[in-house]
């Protein structure tokens, strides 16, 4: 039989980490499958032929995707003639909704069946995406239990499959091994900054983050801050904590073994906060991004979350503080309030633990199976 060979793009490093634990569980049913298309470096680790870095995907906001439009138009033209002429079994689109939606469109007029993994917050913001999604994926490989039938209503075919991240993340993690490993003191707290894995994000938050960490050190002298940077915004997270005068580890990548280590996490909005989440920690979500930019997001929102573990367990379970209200004083009053509360502490803790439970499926299983039926039907 020959070998399965399957186009993938993965947008930024979220989508490059889900991709990667994808791509392992449709291995082990297709050992022989060959993969390629746009990855970042967890795709690459594994074999993945890479055709172009995730890292040009890695754009979020209105008015911040401008600059790149030209290039991001003509990486879409390429590779709509590329995967073309690949002709694979399979073209999986992973998360990046706004470039993925428009190449699996074109890909399946083609004849090329299309996937689309984790689908848009369409129950969130983007009601309108429903309409570009149906015209671009045969197949949604959701991540969250009440989109099916959501999508369904929509006449979009979809599987629950749960979230990757939920099966590889223990549901107890090791916070002293992950210490150890990263070089803190055991016994003194930690506090773990998240301001995103693209550069427009890391500038508006990582010089307020900091801030509001060295606020927090006012208080907690012995206070340890920790900061996992994607590999291409090291040296720039860098040059702002030197900049700010702000005493921190950073680190590249290790983000789960930074969310194990840390009591408290301050994260940007977005799939690191749910990664804390099943890592159990409390944490501050803040998001802060252009002006005219936030003001048509919210102008759009459906709900009054922003922060996936609050909108996922339908409460305010832990603080949302954005745009204008996230001060590096609010941001720092915010992390001092989980340390000074121990008790509700263990009750986000039992929260987050029904969190994880509900999303650990066997998503490499659950995957292939709905993939192998599209793949039996021809």
């Amino acid at each position: 039989m020959a070998s399965h060979r399957f186009g993938l793009v993965a947008g930024e490093a979220s989508g490059d980490l889900l991709a990667a634990l994808l791509l392992d569980g449709l291995r082990a049913r297709w050992p022989d499958l060959q993969a390629f298309g746009v990855g970042g470096p967890q795709l690459a680790s594994r074999g993945f032929d890479a055709w172009q870095s995730s890292d040009v995907l890695s754009v979020r906001g209105y008015l911040e995707v401008l600059p790149k439009l030209g290039q991001l138009l003509a990486l879409r033209r390429q590779l709509t003639q590329r995967m073309s002429a690949e002709r694979p079994d399979v073209f999986i689109g992973v998360d990046a909704p706004d470039f993925n939606f428009s190449l699996e469109a074109r890909l399946k007029a083609a004849g090329i069946r299309t996937v689309h993994f984790v689908s848009p917050s369409f129950w969130a913001w983007r009601v309108e995406k429903l309409v570009r999604l149906k015209a671009a994926a045969d197949h949604v490989l959701c991540i969250f239990p009440f989109e099916p039938d959501l999508l369904a209503q929509h006449g979009i075919a979809a599987t629950y499959v749960g979230h990757p991240l939920a099966g590889v993340i223990p549901l107890q993690p090791d916070r002293a091994a992950a210490r150890a490993k990263l070089g803190l003191n055991l016994e003194q707290p930690v506090l773990a900054l998240l301001p995103g894995s693209r550069k427009a994000e890391v500038d508006h938050l990582a010089a307020r983050f900091l801030a509001a960490a060295e606020r927090v050190r006012q208080k907690m002298p012995a206070l340890q801050v920790i900061v996992p940077a994607v590999p291409f915004l090291r040296a720039h997270i860098e040059r702002i904590a030197k900049s700010a005068g702000v005493a921190a580890q950073i680190v590249t990548g290790q983000s789960h073994d930074a969310l194990a280590a840390c009591d408290v996490t301050l994260a940007a909005s977005g799939t690191a906060t749910l990664e804390a989440a099943l890592f159990k920690r409390p944490m501050v979500i803040s998001y802060h991004m252009n002006q005219l930019s936030y003001r048509i997001m919210r102008g759009r929102n459906l709900q009054p979350w922003v922060g996936l573990p609050n909108i996922l367990c339908r409460d305010f379970v832990v603080p949302e503080i954005l745009q204008d209200e996230a001060t590096p004083q609010a941001l720092a009053d915010a992390v001092l309030g989980w340390f000074k509360a121990p008790q509700q502490v263990d009750q986000v803790q039992q929260r987050f633990t029904e969190l994880h439970h509900t999303l650990r499926r066997d998503t490499a299983q659950l995957a292939g199976d709905a993939i192998e039926r599209m793949l039996q039907r021809g």
